[in-house]
Formats: C-alpha cells, structure tokens, sequence
C-alpha cells in the first residue's frame, strides 16, 4: 500500500503543534510497516522539502502555504493528479482540511486528521474584517468538503468529536478519537533566565482569543492590587495579543522564540502553569507541564477536561470568582495533591508508544 501524507504544516511551521502531530503522525506510520510513504507538500526554491516531498513545480513561499490562492492550487490543480501518479492507496489530511478537491479513482480511502473545528465556530485574528470574510468562508468550503469526502475523521479528543458532530451529523459515524503525541522535552538547558523571579507561574501559547489570556491577567492583577502576594506571571506568547495595558503589568514577563530546551527549562521552573482556555481542543502545553513534573491549573468545559489528572486545580473560565479562589488557592505554599512523579506518570498516556499503538488500531479499522 502506498501512503500519502498532506506533509504542509510541517514546512510552513516545523514547530508548531499540528506540525509536531504531522511528525508524529508520519513516525507512526513508518513504524507500522503498512506501505511505502510520500510526503505531499508545497515549498519555495532551496527549500529541501522539494527533494524530500512530492511538491508542485512551482515554488511558494512557506510563509503563504495557507493562503487561499496557494491552497486551492494544491488542493484542486496539483494535488488530484500528484495522487494519481504516485498511485496512492490512503491518503491523509493533516490540518482540518486538504483532501482533494478532486477525488482520482485510484484512492481508495481518505482520511481526514481533524484537531479541532474552531474555525467554524469562534472568530480568528485576522488583520481585516474583509481578510477574515474571505478565510472564513475558505474554511467553511474546504472543511466542509473534507468531512464529508473523509472516509474516516481522527481527532485528539472526545470534545472536538462531538463539536464536529454537532455541525455535521453525518460526521459521527466515522470520526475516533487519536489523542495527540506529546514526547518528552529536551533537557533544559544550563542557562537559568536572569531576568525571570525564582518563582513565578506560566502560561504558553496567547494568540487566539478562545486563549482567554486578557481575563487571567485582570483577576491575577486585581488580587494583587488588593494585596494578595501572587506569584509572577510569564507568558510565552506575544505582547500584541492583549491590550497594551494588561501587556506591560508590574510582573507580567513575556517570552517568545524559544528553543525546546528553553522551552523545557520554563515549564521545570514554574510553580504552576495556567491555561484559562475557554475552548480547547486537546492541551498541548498541559501535557509538556505534567511531563516536566509541573502541576496545573486548568480551564473547564473543554477537551482540558479529559486530558487532566483529576486532582488538577480547575476553574470556570468565564467566571471572575472561579478564577480568583483557584489563584488564591494556588499561592506559594499550598500543599500539592499530586507528588511531581504522579504528574509524570499522568503524562505518559500521550507518549509515543500508546500513540502508535493506537495509530495501529485506526488503520486496521479503516474501511476496505
């Protein structure tokens, strides 16, 4: 059997999180031993996923994989045929979208690896009323079309399942559940962060607004301006992303361009990490928390739900006094529930072993 595999996030943002999945995604298939695997990308001049992918023969930058005129071109002029030629059995969308436009009769089955339908369902960041007016509506076809021409759907947890389900019946029937890959950090590095507090709590990731960044600064603010000593907040994110006011708090510390083992030396640091997500579709960040040994505070009504330990500090997120008790019961001092090696141990559900087994087990499930 031949695979194909929608290898774009990786070349336009090798560490981003769908771009860790993509990668996951691919060892785990090398590591079944079904067939032979091709990688289909776009990639400008140089690039060496051109030598390592099937890409079309005009370049395009990375930085406009995922602009509407580069990936209708993938997706209805190149990709049709590309498949056809490479004579693929199974192939894979990666990232909410990407199946063909085009179906060539020689595709068996298609499947779609869908993280989470927030395009859908909550506004974006875009710079333009009229730039989100035209990716939403591209979102709304493309996604569209690939649920309903996906002959199976995987998705990292129960709640984005039945969101999906909730916009597209039909969706239920053939969508499972395949809980993202977290490996193991990289050792952090040697370099302690001279500017950064000995103690302080972390949040990661700040863009989107579902981040709910904005409200965990003003109830973190208000304490403390009230005289609750609290920890110090760092955010790895971009200060652009709240207003500027929030953004330059007495004690608010941003990080961004991290290596992973900078990255790894944050999350060792902190006392606790906070994701305050009003909708989240697995977690990322809390998993890499646990796997460093690092207790959390998370957000209810979401996929958090089911990734959490169930001794976990959770909070509404919409609600202000929630969230306060949930910072006043995590200052400095308050005795852990759960010791550094039950976080660890917690982690592993969604290390590389269980995720390739499971990887496994959809393949074998797909229809004949």
């Amino acid at each position: 059997m031949r695979i194909g595999i929608d290898y774009r996030p990786v070349t336009a943002a090798p560490h981003s999180g769908i771009a860790r999945q993509v990668l996951a995604l691919e060892q785990a298939l090398l590591a079944a031993g079904v067939g032979e695997l091709v990688r289909f990308s776009m990639a400008p001049d140089g690039h060496p996923h051109r030598a390592t992918a099937c890409c079309p023969e005009q370049p395009v930058p990375a930085s406009a994989l995922h602009r509407p005129r580069a990936r209708l071109a993938f997706e209805f002029g190149f990709l049709p045929a590309a498949l056809g030629r490479q004579g693929i059995d199974l192939y894979i969308a990666t990232a909410n979208s990407g199946l063909p436009l085009r179906r060539p009769p020689t595709l068996r089955r298609q499947v779609l690896l869908l993280h989470d339908v927030f395009q859908l369902t909550l506004p974006g960041r875009h710079a333009s009323w009229v730039r989100g007016a035209v990716y939403g509506a591209m979102d709304r076809f493309l996604i569209g079309h690939a649920v309903r021409g996906a002959d199976a759907i995987w998705t990292p947890s129960q709640f984005s399942a039945a969101e999906l389900a909730g916009l597209f019946a039909t969706a239920a029937a053939k969508t499972s559940v395949l809980p993202n890959a977290v490996p193991p950090l990289a050792a952090a590095d040697g370099t302690p962060d001279a500017a950064l507090p000995e103690r302080y709590w972390l949040t990661v990731g700040t863009r989107e607004p579902r981040k709910n960044i904005p409200f965990l600064l003003q109830q973190w603010q208000s304490l403390r301006a009230g005289g609750t000593s609290l920890p110090d907040l760092v955010l790895v994110g971009d200060p652009g992303d709240v207003a500027a006011e929030l953004a330059v708090l007495p004690g608010v510390h941003w990080r961004s361009g991290l290596s992973d083992a900078q990255l790894s030396r944050l999350y060792r640091g902190a006392d606790r990490l906070w994701h305050p997500a009003t909708a989240e579709g697995f977690g990322l960040p809390v998993i890499e928390a646990l796997g460093c040994g690092t207790p959390v505070a998370v957000a209810t009504g979401s996929a958090l739900d089911e990734i959490t330990p169930g001794q976990a500090l959770r909070f509404d997120p919409r609600s202000s006094d929630s969230l306060r008790q949930a910072l006043l019961a995590a200052v400095p001092g308050r005795r852990e529930q759960e010791t550094r090696a039950a976080l660890i141990d917690a982690a592993q559900r969604y290390a590389i072993a269980p995720y390739q087994q499971r990887v496994a087990q959809l393949l074998q499930a797909l229809p004949r």
